[in-house]
């Protein structure tokens, strides 16, 4: 592991850590507010991810065309790591 994603998983972890602290002193409805924030914040990540992906030229297409491959004409993953 590189010294950044080390320093990363510190930060994330300690994050964790002080959210776990502050939901203890929460009351329901205010659980209730966080939950419902939480969720927008995720929906809003995963659309931006989503149109991320969207903007790769092709890469819809290229999704399409591998998934009307027949299994037949493609190789277990598998047996190339072995190859190697």
């Amino acid at each position: 592991m590189n010294d950044r994603s080390s320093a990363d998983l510190i930060f994330v972890t300690e994050l964790h850590r002080q959210l776990n602290d502050l939901l203890k002193q929460l009351s329901p409805e205010r659980l209730q507010v966080l939950a419902d924030f939480a969720g927008y914040l995720a929906n809003a990540e995963s659309e931006a991810a989503t149109q991320e992906l969207l903007e790769i030229s092709g890469l819809l297409e290229r999704v399409k065309q591998n998934q009307a491959t027949p299994k037949t004409d493609c190789t277990n993953w598998k047996s190339l790591r072995n190859v190697l």
